[in-house]
This record gives C-alpha cells, sequence and structure tokens, in this order.
C-alpha cells in the first residue's frame, strides 16, 4: 500500500492542486517544512508562468509542481520520495477513520477499529 500523502489522490496533491487552481500558493505551505516554503513559493511562480504556455506545458508543470512538494514533504518526514503513486488505490479503513478522528475531535472510533483489528488478528494466530 502506497503512502498516503504520495498518491495522486492524497492530501498533499489535493492541496497543490487546489493552489495551482487558485494562484495562490499558501495553499500547499502547510504541507511543507518552514524553511522549504521559500522554494515552493519560488518553484510556483514558475509553474503558473509554464502552465500558461500550452495544454502539455501544462501537464508538465503540474506533475512537476506535485512532485516537488510531495518530495520536499516526504524530506520533512524524514522520509524518502519514491514517486507519485496513482488515485484510486485505497489506503485501507485506518487512514479514513483516522482523518475523521481528526476532524470530529474523538478518537473512539479509530480506537475501536485498531483494538477489534488486534483482537481478531490474535485470536487468529
Amino acid at each position: 500500500m502506497p503512502p498516503h500523502c504520495d498518491s495522486m489522490d492524497g492530501p498533499v496533491v489535493k492541496a497543490a492542486m487546489e493552489a495551482l487552481d487558485s494562484g495562490d500558493v499558501r495553499t500547499v505551505l502547510p504541507f511543507v517544512p518552514e524553511e522549504a516554503e521559500a522554494e515552493i513559493t519560488e518553484d510556483f511562480e514558475k509553474i503558473l508562468k509554464a502552465r500558461a504556455q500550452s495544454p502539455e506545458a501544462r501537464e508538465v508543470a503540474d506533475k512537476h509542481f506535485f512532485e516537488t512538494v510531495v518530495r520536499i514533504h516526504r524530506a520533512g518526514e524524514g522520509a524518502p520520495f519514491t514517486g507519485l503513486k496513482p488515485a484510486g488505490l485505497g489506503h485501507g479503513p485506518v487512514v479514513p477513520v483516522a482523518e475523521k478522528a481528526i476532524e470530529d475531535g474523538s478518537p473512539e472510533e479509530l480506537v475501536k477499529l485498531l483494538t477489534d483489528t488486534v483482537e481478531e488478528q490474535i485470536r487468529e494466530r
């Protein structure tokens, strides 16, 4: 299973897409270390100019920006960048439940899922 932030439908690429669509780099900056914000901002300005050249240039520029943001995001986590993963591969049941727990501020559903999964595995073995 690919790391969540490496996928084309993950939160980092979604934020990068939103930044490109809105023309506002600030949308993606929360996903990169503070010391990389200037690099991302400089790259973003160049990407916007390249996107205006042609549909082909836009496609290449967008992919470059997604890869750059994810690479820098992963480096900030101390993890390697192994390329962008396709959308729709799924992340298993834990990631959506964990994201909901963060949104709601309530870990109950996540605790239940993890506890039930561990219990099931212990009993099975």
